[in-house]
C-alpha cells in the first residue's frame, strides 16, 4: 500500500547575524566582479602618464621640504650671527669708555685709534676739473653730485683723497650711520645693474664665497674693515644722497674755514643724517 500521508519537511537551520553578514559580503564581491569584467580595460598610456605625474609630484614635495630645512637652517645661522655681532660692538663700545675712564683717572688724555674706514661725498660738478682729479674721482666710483662710497684707509687712498679734495668732503662714519646707509640707500651691483638689496638671496648669490650670506654680515664687514672689503663695497653701486636740509654752507672753502669741502672727521654722522 502506497503511504498517502505528506512527508514532513526537513526542518531549517537558523541563520546567525554573523552569518548573514558573511553572505552579503560574498554577495557584493560577486557583484563587484561582474562590474569589473564589464569596466573597459585603463590604456597603457594614461597608466605611465598618472605614474610619471606622481613621480613627478613626489619629487616637487622633496625639493620644497628639502629648501624649507635649508631656509630655517639659513636663518638660524643668520639670527647667531647677528647676535654675534652685537656683542661685539657692545664689547667695543665699553672697552673704548673703560680706556677713556683710565686716562682722566690718570690726568692724562685717550687718544682712540686711527680711523680705517672712511665714507667719502662729492659735492661738486664737472665743471673745470683738472684730469688727475677726474681720474681720482672716477676711480672712487665718484660720478655724480652727491654721490658716496665707502673708503678703505691706508696711504694710497689718503694721497688720492688730497688730490681731489676741493670736489669732496669726507669723515669718519660710525655703526648708526653705516647701518642707515646700507638699509635705507643700499643698492647691489649685479652684472652691471643697480638692485635694490630685497632679501639676503642677492647678497648671498653674490658674496657667498666671501662668507656674507646676509645684510649683518655685510654690515659688519664695512664697518670693521675685514679681509674682504673690497669684495663688500663693490658689491654696493654708489649711494645717491639727497641735498642735505638746509643746504650747503659754502663748497669753495674748507669744512675748518666754515666751508663744506674736505675733512670733516666724526662730524660726517651729523651730515648724513641730514642726506640720508
Amino acid at each position: 500500500m502506497v503511504d498517502t500521508q505528506p512527508k514532513e519537511k526537513p526542518a531549517q537551520k537558523e541563520k546567525t547575524p554573523a552569518k548573514e553578514k558573511e553572505e552579503g559580503k560574498k554577495e557584493k564581491k560577486e557583484k563587484r566582479r561582474e562590474l569589473g569584467k564589464k569596466l573597459p580595460a585603463v590604456p597603457e598610456s594614461v597608466l605611465k602618464s598618472r605614474k610619471r605625474r606622481d613621480l613627478a609630484k613626489a619629487a616637487r614635495v622633496n625639493v620644497a621640504l628639502k629648501k624649507r630645512t635649508e631656509y630655517y637652517k639659513k636663518r638660524k645661522e643668520i639670527f647667531k650671527r647677528a647676535e654675534k655681532y652685537v656683542k661685539e660692538y657692545h664689547s667695543r663700545e665699553r672697552d673704548e669708555i673703560r680706556l677713556a675712564r683710565q686716562a682722566r683717572n690718570r690726568g692724562n688724555y685717550y687718544i682712540p685709534g686711527e680711523a680705517r674706514l672712511a665714507f667719502v661725498i662729492r659735492i661738486r660738478g664737472i665743471n673745470q676739473v683738472a684730469p688727475k682729479v677726474r681720474k681720482v674721482l672716477q676711480l672712487f666710483r665718484l660720478k655724480q653730485i652727491n654721490n658716496g662710497v665707502f673708503i678703505k684707509l691706508n696711504k694710497a687712498t689718503i694721497n688720492m683723497l688730497r688730490i681731489c679734495e676741493p670736489y669732496v668732503t669726507w669723515g669718519y662714519p660710525n655703526l648708526k650711520s653705516v647701518r642707515e646707509l646700507i638699509y635705507k640707500r643700499g643698492f647691489a651691483k649685479v652684472r652691471g645693474q643697480r638692485i635694490p638689496i630685497t632679501s639676503n638671496a642677492i647678497i648671498e648669490k653674490k658674496l657667498s664665497k666671501c662668507n656674507i650670506i646676509c645684510i649683518e654680515d655685510l654690515i659688519h664687514e664695512i664697518f670693521t674693515v675685514g679681509d674682504k672689503f673690497k669684495y663688500a663695497s663693490n658689491f654696493l653701486w654708489p649711494f645717491k644722497l639727497n641735498t642735505p636740509t638746509g643746504g650747503w654752507r659754502k663748497k669753495t672753502n674748507h669744512y675748518v674755514e666754515g666751508g663744506d669741502f674736505g675733512n670733516r672727521e666724526d662730524k660726517i654722522n651729523e651730515l648724513l643724517r641730514r642726506m640720508v
